[in-house]
C-alpha cells in the first residue's frame, strides 16, 4: 500500500463518528472472515499482555500458534502499545 492509499484509509477511519458507523464501514470494507478474524486478534493481544503462554493463547481462542507468534512479535514491534485501545488494557499486566 502507498503512501497515498494509506493515508486516505487512515482518514476514513477517522471521519467515523459512532459505533454505527464504524460497523458500517468495517462490512464494507472486509470480508465476514476477516470481520471474525478481528475480535480474536484483539484477544490475543489482550491475553498476551495478561502474560498467558502462546499454546494457550491458540487453543483457548482457536487459531493456530503461528497466529499468536505473529502478535508477539507485533508486540516487541511496540506499534500497538501507541495506541489508546492498548493503553486501556491497564487493569492486565504488562
Amino acid at each position: 500500500m502507498n503512501n497515498n492509499s494509506q493515508s486516505e484509509l487512515l482518514n476514513s477511519f477517522l471521519q467515523v463518528k459512532d459505533k454505527r458507523e464504524m460497523e458500517a464501514l468495517l462490512r464494507g470494507l472486509l470480508t465476514q472472515k476477516e470481520l471474525e478474524e478481528l475480535p480474536k486478534r484483539l484477544e490475543i493481544f489482550k491475553m498476551l499482555k495478561k502474560g498467558t503462554a502462546q499454546h494457550e493463547i491458540a487453543q483457548k481462542v482457536g487459531v493456530g500458534v503461528a497466529t499468536v507468534t505473529r502478535g508477539s512479535l507485533e508486540l516487541q514491534r511496540g506499534n500497538i502499545q501507541k495506541t489508546s485501545w492498548w493503553r486501556s488494557l491497564s487493569s492486565l499486566r504488562g
